[in-house]
């Protein structure tokens, strides 16, 4: 069982910066994908930015430019830099683990953190 532990968030005025954080724990295939989800209210959760085990990052249209995905293999913990932020960024931020094993892919989420942006 995977376990995510996501920290970093809460308010910050338009332009701010915050630093998500999610450590993952527990029996964790090698092959594996970390992402970043958001669910704002009244809206579908949408992916934000995800990383491979490689290192390959992707990001939506929407936060390319501004934030920055990033991952510590050896913490098994992913990074979410969140620069120059604005007021449609707010919502619940969660974070996934998407990993490989011999029945296929398996899928983690942790329990969701709140980032609001607002002056």
């Amino acid at each position: 069982q995977v376990q995510l532990v996501e920290s970093g968030g809460g308010h910050v005025q338009p332009g701010g910066s915050l630093r998500l954080s999610c450590a993952a724990s527990g029996s964790i295939s090698s092959i594996n994908i970390m992402g970043w989800y958001r669910q704002a209210p009244g809206k579908q959760r949408e992916l934000v930015a995800r990383i491979g085990s490689g290192g390959s990052p992707n990001y939506a249209d929407s936060v390319k430019g501004r934030f920055t995905i990033s991952r510590d293999n050896a913490k098994n913990t992913a990074y979410l830099q969140m620069n120059n932020l604005k007021p449609e960024d707010t919502a619940v931020y969660y974070c996934n683990l998407a990993e490989l094993s011999t029945t296929g892919w398996n899928t983690n989420w942790g329990q969701g953190i709140q980032v609001t942006v607002s002056s």
